[in-house]
């Protein structure tokens, strides 16, 4: 069974199936070829991978998200980036990035930032006479911070794949990582700004104007304090915060009078479509991952690594090697429920601590969403942009070096990912 399993996999996947479809046709096809298993484990399994209390997280965010946007939120954020670092060297690039971080506190989501803030400071850098390559390029690669800084939608799968770790812990986990990318990004702007002579504005924004747009990005920059806050104080659960989330991003719209039932109608249906496409991948990953678990997979996995190294460092890099391959060609949240429960325990048997190891698997599937073939967020930039992904795949490349570099730290540092939530006593 195992080898048809992988066999049809990796078959359907060459032919360009998407991923969710191809994990339920490769799952369904082994189980009813071996005959050893009943079907009806298929639609079991299915409705125990989305029948979690966390996971309702997941769509209050995506919610949440949509609402803030429908609000003209981003617009502030931009008007507040802007103001604080425009002035300096590749000033429109450093304000890409840290929009950036600071959408990645609302949304959690690469797609949603590529789509939304980040396609709009690229069409700023363009006009501004920024390379159309480079623009789309860091644009893409900004994006990837949405996912590490909390809250995050990758962090709520990765707890619900893995019960050693809570998603509080991860969202805090994810806090110095998330920032090391910003600041490792903002370095290779700056570099290939001085390279290209890319200026900033002219002036800088003077403390009263600065002021005024800090006092207009408030309610955004709000969004992701009471979240962490209400998380950490023990007010409410992270699946409340996302409830909550939501509930602040309602009221904002009504108060602030951006928000018309048409308006509130197409955030419902975006929101919705989001939510679907997502708990169909969690659904029919859930089946083809308790496969490869029953097949025992990760023990084979685990005894062949032991066969090679005993050394815990030497396992976190082959770990990271094979994720990183991985995302390659797989997309991001299938690639995390698949691989959780494959590398985890593998992880676990050779002592390395599982905030870690999900910083580091979380870091490396999102760095795969700007590498080809697969790369999403590459495509989603080269769609808005008008780019050929030729182009942007060239222009990437420093900014990819930057990432890498951030997740070797993360590797060879383990209290970058575990110092927060041991301080808050929430590691593992």
């Amino acid at each position: 069974m195992a080898k048809t399993l992988i066999l049809l996999f990796f078959l359907t996947l060459a032919l360009g199936l998407p991923v969710v479809f191809t994990m339920g046709v490769a799952s369904t096809a082994a189980i009813l070829i071996d005959g050893s298993l009943n079907p009806l484990l298929i639609p079991q399994r299915m409705f125990g991978g989305i029948n979690s209390f966390p996971l309702m997280a997941v769509p209050f965010f995506i919610l949440a998200s949509e609402l803030m946007t429908a609000c003209g939120l981003t617009a502030a954020l931009l008007r507040f980036a802007n103001d604080l670092v425009g002035h300096i060297r590749g000033g429109l690039g450093h304000v890409n990035v840290l929009v950036s971080m600071l959408f990645a506190g609302i949304s959690g989501s690469a797609l949603a930032d590529a789509a939304g803030p980040s396609a709009i400071v690229m069409r700023m850098m363009r006009k501004a006479g920024y390379e159309a390559n480079y623009a789309g390029a860091l644009s893409a690669a900004t994006a990837t911070i949405g996912p590490i800084i909390p809250p995050s939608i990758l962090m709520v799968i990765f707890a619900i794949s893995d019960n050693r770790v809570t998603v509080s812990g991860l969202f805090l986990a994810g806090i110095v990582p998330g920032l090391m990318l910003g600041l490792a990004l903002a370095v290779a702007n700056h570099l290939v700004s001085i390279r290209k002579g890319y200026r900033g504005r002219e002036s800088r924004a003077a403390v009263p104007e600065v002021a005024r747009s800090a006092f207009a990005a408030g309610p955004a920059l709000l969004m992701p304090l009471i979240i962490l806050g209400g998380i950490l104080g023990g007010i409410f659960t992270p699946t409340e915060a996302g409830a909550v989330a939501t509930a602040y991003a309602l009221l904002l719209g009504l108060v602030m009078r951006s928000l018309n039932m048409q308006k509130l109608y197409t955030v419902l249906i975006r929101a919705s479509v989001t939510t679907s496409s997502v708990l169909l991948i969690v659904a029919m990953a859930s089946v083809f991952g308790w496969l490869l678990t029953y097949l025992q997979i990760p023990q084979s996995l685990a005894a062949a690594i032991a066969g090679l190294t005993s050394d815990r460092l030497t396992v976190l890099f082959l770990l990271a090697g094979f994720a990183l391959i991985c995302g390659l060609f797989i997309d991001t949240l299938p690639a995390l429920i698949i691989l959780t429960p494959v590398l985890g325990p593998i992880a676990a048997q050779f002592g390395i601590d599982p905030l870690q190891f999900a910083m580091m698997l979380v870091l490396n599937l999102t760095i795969g969403m700007i590498t080809p073939p697969v790369g999403p967020v590459l495509f989603v930039i080269a769609t808005v942009g008008r780019l050929r992904i030729e182009g942007l795949s060239r222009a990437v490349l420093p900014l990819l070096a930057a990432e890498m570099a951030v997740l070797l730290l993360v590797i060879l540092v383990p209290a970058l990912s575990t110092a927060l939530p041991r301080f808050f006593g929430l590691s593992s």
